[in-house]
């Protein structure tokens, strides 16, 4: 689907304020499934459960798939793939001429109301975004069970979390005596206890299970889907 591009007010920690610019691109409408990710297992073997590196997974690397290219019985073909690392996850989106948004792109993409507003401005929309995060199994569950938002994009809240292209990246604050130190802020959701804005706590969490990833991580709930340029 197209995102149009525009502005939004990013979670940097307390002490910023400032709009971030984000390009016009494109984001699958959907988590990739267990089914589409099975399709790439046949075509690209090197990354299934048995012989993937593990340089590039750990040891729970789609731990719940019966074996190479069975997926579990227990889950939906059309539920989102997870216990998928990073590398994986980048593999695939390489695979079909795609790659992973980035966490600006996804940030935008998943704030967007009915009337492409700023929806985190609204407090009922964080209470819904923090009752979703409480929700267990769902990702076991197929992908659309729910209404698209306002881009026509399905899921990005409550089903799975997902992998960005720069999960792990560390945002800079300049107002720092030491302007090269890394904003503590962005890793711990208890740290938004001294946000200004209680709203951010949504966002709080997202960026605490970022920083808390490595890429060779996989973990029961956390999957992905792809982002594309517009040419």
């Amino acid at each position: 689907m197209k995102v149009d591009g525009g502005q939004y007010r990013a979670f940097v920690g307390k002490e910023s304020d400032s709009l971030t610019t984000v390009p016009s691109f494109m984001l699958d409408e959907t988590a990739v499934t267990n089914f589409e990710y099975l399709e790439f297992l046949k075509k690209n073997p090197q990354w299934t459960k048995s012989k993937v590196l593990k340089l590039y997974a750990d040891s729970t690397y789609l731990k719940h798939w019966k074996s190479d290219f069975e997926i579990p019985a227990d889950v939906s073909p059309d539920a989102p793939v997870t216990n998928v690392s990073w590398f994986a996850a980048k593999a695939y989106a390489e695979s079909v001429g795609k790659r992973l948004p980035t966490v600006d792109e996804w940030e935008y993409a998943a704030r967007a109301n009915e009337n492409l507003k700023d929806a985190t401005e609204d407090p009922e929309f964080t209470r819904h975004i923090l009752n979703l995060y409480q929700e267990k199994g769902k990702y076991k569950q197929a992908v659309k069970q729910h209404q698209p938002n306002a881009w026509g994009i399905y899921d990005m809240y409550g089903t799975i979390w997902e992998w960005t292209e720069d999960f792990n990246s560390v945002m800079i604050t300049g107002e720092s005596r030491k302007d090269n130190a890394a904003n503590e802020t962005l890793f711990c959701a208890g740290a938004s206890v001294t946000s200004s804005d209680l709203r951010n706590y949504a966002a709080f969490i997202r960026f605490a299970m970022r920083g808390s990833m490595n890429a060779d991580y996989t973990v029961n709930n956390l999957g992905f889907r792809c982002a594309k340029d517009l040419n």
